[in-house]
C-alpha cells in the first residue's frame, strides 16, 4: 500500500469514527425529537420511505396474485375487512380516519393511491407482514391469506369509487364483528419456528424476557427462560403441551388470579408457541 492509499484509508476511517462519534452524542443528548406530535424531517421521511419501498419490492417478487381479484363478491368481502380493520387508521372515500390516526407519525397512507400504483402482491405483503415503526400492524395472526386477497381486492377498487357507492357499498355490509369466521388451515402439529414468530407477535415480549427476543428492559410477567424444564404453568398446572395450550387460549379459567390476559390467539397458534416454550430449557444466568 502506498503512503498515499494509506493516507487515504486513515483519513476514511477517521471521518467514519468521527461521524459515529456525532451520532453517538446526538443519541445521548436525545436531540432528535421522537415525539408523534413532530414530523420526521424531509431527508428522514424521504430514506425511510424509500428504504421501505425497496424492503417490499425486494420481497414480494414471487408473489402472484389470484386471477379472480376483480370478482365482485371478493371485493365486498374485502370491503368488510376493511371496514372493521382498516378505515380507522386509513379511511375511505368520504370517509375520515378515526382520532387515533391523527395521532400517528407517520401518518396512515391514504389508500386511493396505493391502489392505483402498488402492485397487488406488494399491498397483501404489506397488510399480511405490516411495517415496522409506523403503526401499520400486521394483520398475518387475524386474516388469513384468503382474506388478506379479499382486503387486496378492495383496495384495487377503492380508487373507482366515489363517496356515495362507497356509503352505498358499507350500508349492505354484516355489521363489524359479524362476518364469518376466518378461512382456518386444517390443523397440524405445533410448529416451533411458527411459534417463536406467534410469540412475538402476540406481544409475549411486552410482559416476559423470552431468550433470543429483543424487548423492553421492564416487565411484569416471570422470564420464560426454562419454561421447557418448569414443572408446573402459573404454578396451578402440570406443564404439558394440552395444558400450555389450555393456559394460552384461557388463561383466567386456569388461575383467576392471573394478569395474564386472554389473547384471542387461535388454537394453531396455541400450539405452536407451546412446541416453541417447549424448547427453552436452560435458565438465564442472572
Amino acid at each position: 500500500m502506498t503512503i498515499r492509499l494509506r493516507t487515504l484509508f486513515l483519513g476514511l476511517l477517521l471521518a467514519l469514527v468521527l461521524a459515529g462519534g456525532v451520532a453517538a452524542l446526538l443519541v445521548w443528548r436525545g436531540v432528535y425529537d421522537i415525539s408523534a406530535t413532530d414530523q420526521h424531517t424531509a431527508p428522514v421521511f424521504k430514506v425511510l420511505d424509500y428504504a421501505m419501498r425497496r424492503s417490499v419490492l425486494w420481497r414480494t417478487e414471487n408473489i402472484v396474485p389470484p386471477p379472480d381479484l376483480a370478482d365482485t363478491r371478493r371485493v365486498r368481502a374485502g370491503a368488510a375487512h376493511y371496514r372493521e380493520h382498516c378505515v380507522q387508521c386509513h379511511g375511505a372515500p368520504g370517509v375520515a380516519p378515526d382520532p387515533l390516526a391523527f395521532g400517528l407519525t407517520p401518518a396512515p397512507a391514504n389508500l386511493l393511491a396505493a391502489g392505483r400504483t402498488w402492485q397487488p402482491g406488494e399491498i397483501f405483503w404489506v397488510v399480511k407482514e405490516g411495517i415496522k415503526m409506523t403503526g401499520m400492524p400486521a394483520w398475518v395472526y387475524r386474516l388469513s391469506d384468503e382474506e388478506v386477497w379479499d382486503v387486496v381486492a378492495f383496495v384495487r377498487a377503492m380508487p373507482l369509487l366515489a363517496p356515495r357507492d362507497y356509503a352505498q357499498l358499507a350500508s349492505t355490509l354484516p355489521a363489524p364483528g359479524s362476518a364469518a369466521p376466518s378461512r382456518v388451515a386444517p390443523a397440524r402439529r405445533g410448529d416451533v419456528a411458527a411459534g417463536r414468530l406467534a410469540t412475538e407477535r402476540y406481544l409475549c415480549v411486552t410482559c416476559h424476557v423470552i431468550p433470543g427476543f429483543v424487548s423492553a428492559s421492564h416487565h411484569v410477567g416471570p422470564p420464560l427462560d426454562g419454561m421447557g424444564k418448569r414443572s408446573f404453568i402459573a404454578g396451578v398446572l402440570p406443564n404439558t403441551p394440552d395444558n400450555m395450550v389450555r393456559f394460552l387460549l384461557q388463561p383466567q379459567q386456569v388461575d383467576p388470579l392471573t394478569a395474564m390476559p386472554a389473547l384471542g390467539m387461535s388454537q394453531q397458534d396455541a400450539r405452536d408457541i407451546a412446541a416453541f416454550l417447549a424448547t427453552l430449557d436452560k435458565v438465564k444466568a442472572k
